[in-house]
């Protein structure tokens, strides 16, 4: 019997998230380093995924999602962004962004194209692109300088990733791990490169409630001339802290949505009905109940006392502009293999961190920073901070 794993996945390996999980769990160290909250989702929220179980709305949902789900998405984004969208064609719910992300790379990439995506990248990009039998072209994100004051990317070098002809181009904004919240003359020149070559965007727009400072979050689809090659993908986890719930959903137009339903069917089929419905609710009544602006208000107080943890122990911290990460360059303490820095860390003083170098195609390209999850409650941001203490001795 030949047990030889397919080529599609032979050279995957453990996600540096569950490596460096279990060495917290097993060194008890405070969990910086994957992207949950450690504090309860709101109540309005939990309670409605309770009425739903109650109400017996326990078995299979519709494929594309429950219809009160898509029409909450659809209003959201008619006055968010003054947009009618037609529920019915133009959202489809999946198992989180993450299914989403798989869907529509096996659905839109045959072996032979290429997808570009911006390095650091959210470790599931390139592992998609992989499985649908395409090649990742990588676009480096230049860490801030004297003259850039966020991360950057060149724009020479990414027309000469359109150049090679790609059918994708995966955006994510605000950006996982760097914080980064794409400009608008970012994203105009994007959009022009999708235009011009011919590409379709893939945006991941998770952490879109979770911007800071003067940063303001644009989606990329409601550029001129965006909406007919953009689907944008989003999902309860991050914005209602209930990552465990995996209720995600794709928005664009009615051809881009029937293409990731022809691979949905056959990978999850449907998700979870009362979460679906609770999902529902919870767009419907944040919306009136001031929600998303104590959401930021908490995210920013958190935000603010781990950057001055990490700053007050001699770990300089990037600009973030957006969703809940935070990097420390770890070569101010003269360490700069980032790997052997986190499970340093997570071992000898009890504080778990993800090595950014997990976010590239070429580990050697990665600068030497550490990235600190700050979707947690103050008190454990704040044990955190008393185990980092004796980075400053």
């Amino acid at each position: 019997m030949n047990g030889l794993p397919a080529r599609r996945v032979a050279g995957f390996g453990t996600t540096i998230f569950t490596e460096m999980s279990a060495l917290a769990l097993q060194h008890g160290a405070v969990n910086l380093g994957q992207g949950f909250p450690d504090f309860a989702g709101p109540a309005f929220v939990k309670e409605a995924a309770a009425a739903a179980i109650a109400a017996d709305l326990n078995q299979y949902a519709p494929m594309p999602g429950t219809p009160r789900l898509r029409r909450a998405v659809a209003a959201q984004w008619e006055h968010d962004y003054g947009r009618t969208i037609d529920w019915q064609s133009e959202v489809s719910v999946t198992s989180g962004a993450t299914e989403a992300l798989c869907d529509v790379a096996l659905a839109l990439l045959d072996p032979g194209d290429r997808a570009i995506v911006f390095e650091p990248a959210y470790d599931a990009y390139v592992p998609d692109i992989t499985m649908a039998g395409a090649t990742p072209l990588p676009v480096q994100l230049h860490p801030p300088t004297q003259s850039q004051a966020n991360w950057w990317f060149d724009a020479d070098e990414l027309r000469a990733a359109f150049e090679q002809r790609p059918k994708l181009i995966f955006l994510n904004t605000p950006h996982n791990p760097t914080g980064k919240v794409y400009t608008r003359a970012e994203l105009e020149l994007v959009a022009g490169l999708c235009q011009e070559f011919g590409v379709i965007a893939i945006c991941d727009e998770v952490y879109d409630r979770l911007v800071y400072g003067n940063a303001v979050h644009l989606p990329l689809a409601t550029l001129p001339g965006m909406w007919e090659r953009t689907l944008t993908l989003n999902s309860v986890g991050k914005t209602f802290s209930v990552t465990g719930w995996k209720i995600g959903w794709a928005v664009g137009p009615a051809w881009l949505n029937t293409t990731l339903r022809q691979a949905h069917q056959w990978v999850t089929f449907a998700t979870a009905t009362p979460l679906q419905e609770a999902a529902g609710a919870a767009i419907e009544q944040a919306a009136g109940n001031g929600y998303y602006a104590g959401l930021q208000s908490e995210y920013t107080e958190r935000y603010t006392l781990l950057r001055g943890i990490l700053e007050g122990v001699g770990l300089p911290t990037l600009p973030v502009e957006g969703s809940y990460f935070i990097s420390a360059d770890i070569s101010a303490l003269g360490y700069h293999d980032d790997r052997a820095f986190c499970r340093w860390l997570t071992t000898e003083l009890g504080v778990a961190a993800i090595p950014t170098s997990a976010f590239y195609m070429n580990p050697a390209a990665a600068p030497p920073f550490a990235r600190f999850c700050f979707a947690k409650k103050l008190e454990t941001l704040q044990a955190a901070g008393e185990r980092l203490q004796r980075l400053r001795r």
